[in-house]
This record gives structure tokens, C-alpha cells and sequence, in this order.
């Protein structure tokens, strides 16, 4: 039985006009990021800690929506485009507004870790930092350097340059959805939905007698000197932006009930593969570490089997505006972008503590989170600093 009450779309929280749902959200998202950053170094123990690894990968497993349901976030905001809306505009609006975060911390991030290492805590346990690499000379590289890529130091930066390239096919994938039609979104969706199983089609390969082109193991065309496979232009997360412009076409109409019953299975189903396969992937490839993260991968289907449920379940909730959510919501990119040289602070200072690594990971989480966030709020009071953090 319909219930318009309480479709995606049919609410007001839904939509552009409303947006506390989404404030939720983004709050929700940016926690996650914060608490599956807070796990690596217990991650990282898989060879000497067993209970820390255990325990790294139990609450990084179910951090993994974190980047997809920013993803969604902006779709949801953003696409389709307003009619008329150039090229030029977009990019000099979004890039513009990108460009000036990126280029500040992949120069103070590097700078922080310096300092940190080489001068207030030299002697850290961290399993996964390396104290000596950190010398005048790597400073340099890692700041210079980032004009190819991201560095340890500057991780989460990633997803800035991953936003970049969202940015750059919105306007032509905006052209395309406002005339596609009902049929013409589940034909991209039902092959998107495809390869998110590609990870794993890669990891059978072998076993069913693949062995490789030429040296490499890469399917579907791709090889060594070609990255563009088959699917190639059609994976990645564009798939979640064009689902929730499906979503907001074509409402789903459940009950709150029914909505309930399908999402939280679902949502267990996806973190018992994702939690389960990472663990039993380690104990498969002893020793071999390059296949550690597939089974967290963003665009894996187990992933996205915890991603939709949170989203739907998340847009459901009945929300008045709220002053101190709607802050805290906007301190998210900053928090995003500082919170990395939090997360190993506060490794050191809690990892001395004789508590269960689940403890530590969770008091990291909070501890981070807080001063991240204050961090950002701070740089927003001056109009040069804002620039980098909104």
C-alpha cells in the first residue's frame, strides 16, 4: 500500500527547500570518516595484535558508507543543474571552491606531521609510521609533489581530487538525466549494479584458470597500458549520484514498516561481508597485504548494501531545523580536512592505555572529532583562513 507520507521525495525534508535531514547526514558521514581513520593503526597490526586487528577492522568495516554517502549528499544537492548553468560558471563555482582547501593542506598537513614527529612525540609506537622518513628533504617532496598526487600525510585529500572529477562530468551528466527517461536510468543503474561485483570477479578469476595478459590480471580489456577497461565509464561513483536522481524521480513508496524490514537486513547483510570478507582475505593472502582493502572498497557491492539503507533510512527522519546541527553540519568539509593529524595525536595518547583497542578506537573517534571541529570553527572566524575550511 503507498504511504506518499513518507517516500524520499514526497517530504519536504527531501527536497532543496528543507534540508535538516541532510545536515544529519553529513554529521553522520564526516563521524564515519573520522572513526574509520581512527582504525588503521589498529588495522595495521594484523601481524603482530590480533585483538587490535580484530577490532580495527570490526569498526572500519562498518565505517565504510562514509565517502559514498558524501557522494549522494551531493547529488542530492547539486544534480540535476539549474537550466542554463554554463560550463565555465560550474567549474569556476565548485572547482573555484575546491582549489584553495586542496592547495593549503597539502602543504599544512606535511607541515604538521613534521613537527609532530621530529620535534613533540619522536618516539611514537604507531605501527604505521615510519619516524625516520620525516626530514627536511621528504617535507619538501611531499609538498612539491602534490601537484601529482596525495601523500601519507595528506590522505584524506584524496577524495578532493576524486570531487574534482564529479565536478568536471556533473554538467554532462546533468544534460543526460534531464531527458532520460525511467527506462533509460535503470538500464545504467542494472550496469553499474554490475560492476560493483568486478572486485570479486577479479579475485575469482584465478581460481577458475585465468592467469592474467601479459603479466597482468586486470579483466574486462584492461591491461597494463590500458586502464580503460569495458566498464570503465560506467563504474566508480557516479553510480551513486545517478541512483539518487533515480530516487528523487521515482520515489520509493514503502511504508516506514516495510522501508524498516528491507533496510536493516540489508544493511547487516553488507557489513557481515565486508567485516567477514576483510578478515578472511588476510587469512587467505598471508603476507600478501595488496588484496587487504577490496573487500573496502567504496564501489563494491557489499558496500553499497550498507550505503542505501543508511541514506534511505537517514531521509525518512523527521527533522525541525536545528541551529546547532546546521553549524556543526557546515564545520564537516573542515573537519574532513584537518582531522588526519588529530587521528595520530591521539593514537599516542590513548594506545598507552591498558583499555580494549575497541575503547581506544572510540575515544580516538571523539577526541578527534572534537578538536577537528574546533579547529574549523576557529579558522572560520577570520575571512583569510575561512577560505580553506568551508
Amino acid at each position: 500500500m503507498k504511504t506518499t507520507d513518507t517516500t524520499l521525495c514526497d517530504r519536504p525534508e527531501y527536497g532543496r527547500d528543507h534540508q535538516t535531514w541532510i545536515d544529519l547526514l553529513r554529521v553522520i558521514a564526516c563521524a564515519l570518516v573520522v572513526l574509520a581513520h581512527c582504525c588503521d593503526s589498529f588495522v595495521g597490526a594484523f601481524d603482530t595484535d590480533r585483538t587490535a586487528f580484530l577490532s580495527g577492522a570490526a569498526i572500519g568495516s562498518l565505517a565504510r558508507p562514509s565517502v559514498p554517502l558524501f557522494v549522494m549528499m551531493t547529488a542530492v544537492l547539486l544534480l540535476p543543474l539549474p537550466d542554463r548553468t554554463t560550463l565555465r560558471a560550474f567549474y569556476r563555482k565548485r572547482i573555484g571552491r575546491i582549489m584553495p582547501p586542496l592547495i593549503f593542506w597539502s602543504i599544512a598537513l606535511p607541515i604538521f606531521f613534521f613537527a609532530y614527529y621530529r620535534f613533540v612525540n619522536p618516539a611514537t609506537s604507531n605501527p604505521t609510521i615510519d619516524v625516520g622518513s620525516y626530514t627536511a628533504s621528504t617535507l619538501v617532496d611531499k609538498i612539491w609533489l602534490a601537484v601529482f598526487n596525495f601523500n601519507f600525510d595528506t590522505v584524506p585529500l584524496w577524495y578532493l581530487y576524486m570531487l574534482v572529477g564529479l565536478y568536471m562530468i556533473m554538467p554532462v551528466l546533468s544534460s543526460w538525466l534531464t531527458q532520460a527517461d525511467k527506462k533509460d536510468l535503470k538500464i545504467f543503474l542494472y550496469i553499474w549494479a554490475f560492476t560493483l561485483f568486478i572486485p570479486y570477479i577479479k579475485l575469482l578469476a584465478p581460481h577458475v584458470g585465468y592467469s592474467g595478459n601479459f603479466g597482468s590480471m586486470e579483466i574486462f580489456g584492461a591491461c597494463d597500458w590500458n586502464a580503460y577497461g569495458t566498464f570503465y565509464y560506467m563504474t566508480g561513483f557516479i553510480g551513486y549520484m545517478v541512483l539518487v536522481c533515480y530516487l528523487r524521480r521515482y520515489p520509493i513508496e514503502w511504508s516506514t514498516a516495510k522501508t524498516t524490514a528491507i533496510c536493516v537486513p540489508m544493511f547487516i547483510v553488507g557489513y557481515a561481508i565486508t567485516f567477514g570478507g576483510f578478515v578472511k582475505i588476510q587469512d587467505y593472502f598471508p603476507g600478501d597485504y595488496s588484496y587487504l582493502e577490496v573487500l573496502w572498497y567504496f564501489t563494491g557491492i557489499n558496500v553499497f548494501l550498507m550505503t542505501f539503507p543508511v541514506f534511505v533510512l537517514c531521509s525518512r527522519i523527521r527533522l525541525r531545523p536545528c541551529k546547532w546541527l546546521g553549524t556543526l553540519a557546515r564545520l564537516t568539509f573542515g573537519i574532513y580536512l584537518c582531522h588526519f593529524i588529530f587521528v595520530y595525536i591521539s593514537f599516542d595518547i590513548f594506545n598507552h592505555l591498558a583499555i580494549h583497542p575497541v575503547f581506544k578506537i572510540l575515544s580516538m573517534a571523539v577526541c578527534c572529532f572534537c578538536a577537528a571541529a574546533l579547529l574549523s570553527w576557529t579558522m572560520t572566524i577570520g575571512s583569510f583562513t575561512k577560505k580553506f575550511i568551508v
